[in-house]
């Protein structure tokens, strides 16, 4: 299983629930990677989404507590349903939030990251892999810019 995420210099992911910087490059850098694919998502992230609603041309697998109906999306409430929805499809990548990012870590095997040169407040993290001596950077793009913020498109792999 994959993982997809966007990390700020100090490994921040988000604050209240939602990204504070956003770029456009890693948006499609995210639709591009995800297409097509199922992905695990929380209820209060896709709550963040546009109107609120799983992402096309996606299989969402929504991880909540409640009884809830989601159009469009699979259900479930536990780590092991969302890793049995997941394996009816031929790749699934985790997309967040924090504690579903926390659940399904120890599940992944690779890890679509950008990494943002840049430290707004976050109250959520994700691990840091650069520190994890089971992660290996497999390949990390040359460093760019958009609105005068440096990124970089980089790939983790667990050794």
């Amino acid at each position: 299983m994959d993982a997809i995420v966007a990390v700020y210099s100090d490994w921040g992911i988000g604050d209240g629930g939602t990204q504070p910087v956003v770029l456009k490059a890693d948006r499609a850098h995210f639709r591009q990677v995800t297409e097509g694919n199922a992905v695990i998502v929380g209820r209060k992230t896709l709550s963040d989404f546009p109107g609120g609603r799983p992402l096309k041309n996606r299989f969402s697998i929504v991880v909540t507590r409640q009884d809830i109906r989601i159009e469009g999306a699979q259900v479930v409430h536990s780590t092991e349903e969302a890793l049995a929805a997941a394996a009816q499809h031929p790749r699934c990548l985790v997309i967040g939030g924090a504690s579903v990012y926390r659940q399904f870590y120890p599940h992944c095997d690779r890890v679509f990251l950008t990494k943002i040169d840049l430290a707004p407040h976050s109250d959520s993290f994700f691990p840091n892999l650069d520190a994890d001596p089971a992660w290996v950077c497999t390949d990390q793009g040359e460093w760019l810019e958009e609105d005068g913020l440096r990124y970089c498109f980089c790939t983790y792999e667990r050794r």
